[in-house]
């Protein structure tokens, strides 16, 4: 059973290709979530290496149990 008003492949006019402005705004999703991805990317490697851990010299010899 189909509703009148839920879209369908056929009514959409643009379906098989897109045209102005909304070819535009697909180009700069993309575009912008590469960015944040390439963003996030170089960040990462940036921080990657830090060496701010605390060294540990104790050992555990025995641990006690009841």
């Amino acid at each position: 059973m189909q509703t009148d008003n839920e879209p369908t492949l056929s009514s959409i006019e643009d379906y098989d290709t897109l045209k102005g402005s909304k070819k535009r705004v697909v180009w700069s999703v993309i575009l912008s979530g590469l960015l944040i991805g390439v963003i996030f990317l170089a960040v990462k490697t940036y921080y990657a290496n830090v060496n701010d851990s605390l060294p540990m010299n104790d050992t555990i010899g025995k641990v006690p149990s009841k």
